[in-house]
């Protein structure tokens, strides 16, 4: 049996992920600030794949929420093979406009709390090695919020440092770096900006919007033995946005 735990496991990303890992014949833990849609998804994925999941309801930034969240891991399945940090939130856009408290808020959840959960996490996967997949952003290429583009750059920084120290422990650390996504993450910018989603497709060479489904199955990979030699990386999954626009 192997056991993955997945933050923001009742978004879009999160329960793609939950769906594919289950294939997989991982049991899962689904973490999310929204009981009841973990529940939910937890209860479809019993359905569909026959796997143990549990749902749990927690806020990630609360103080000793990265203790409690893998102590009840290790209650529930007593070992972590796989631990996807995919909650993540928007926020402090623009430097001339910037609250320093939603500077704080957005750092807490997409950097502050990878951290002390991969922390958490490090004694429980030692046993059996494993993969810790942090879900980035493409934006770190190009910038785009203050908040968001700072915390997502750190996250990387972040999975460079443990591949190297988790490493000789066999803990593979990665990141996936997605694109724009037709998601309901991006709902709200998608409505107040309906040009976004047409500006995007027409610098992806693929000529399309990503769905939660590309990244669950480059988090899949990442988590699975055909990745067995890959750590410290950052698998863009941006259609090819992630390269630099070609003239004409």
């Amino acid at each position: 049996m192997r056991v993955a735990l997945i933050t923001g496991g009742a978004g879009a990303v999160g329960s793609a992920t939950a769906r594919m890992l289950a294939q997989d014949g991982f049991s899962l833990v689904l973490a999310d600030l929204d009981a009841e849609r973990a529940e939910a998804v937890a209860d479809d994925i019993r359905r569909e794949a026959a796997t143990e999941t549990v749902a749990l309801g927690i806020d990630i930034t609360a103080p000793d929420a990265a203790a409690r969240l893998i102590a009840s891991v290790s209650e529930c399945f007593g070992r972590l093979d796989c631990l996807v940090n995919n909650a993540g939130r928007t926020g402090a856009s623009r430097i001339d406009a910037l609250d320093p408290g939603e500077w704080e808020a957005v750092l807490r959840v997409n950097l502050t709390a990878p951290m002390l959960i991969c922390r958490e996490a490090v004694p429980l996967m030692r046993a059996n090695g494993g993969s810790i997949v942090n879900v980035a952003s493409r934006v770190y290429l190009s910038g785009t919020g203050v908040g968001y583009t700072s915390s997502k750059s750190g996250l990387i920084g972040l999975t460079r440092t443990l591949a190297v120290q988790l490493g000789p422990h066999g803990i593979r650390v990665n990141a996936v770096a997605p694109s724009f996504l037709n998601s309901q993450f991006n709902k709200k910018i998608v409505a107040e900006n309906r040009g976004l989603a047409d500006a995007f497709r027409k610098i992806t060479p693929l000529g399309r919007v990503g769905t939660p489904d590309d990244v669950a199955g480059a988090i899949a990979f990442l988590a699975s033995d055909r990745a067995s030699f890959i750590t410290g990386d950052v698998l863009h999954v941006c259609g090819g946005a992630q390269l630099a626009p070609q003239p004409g």
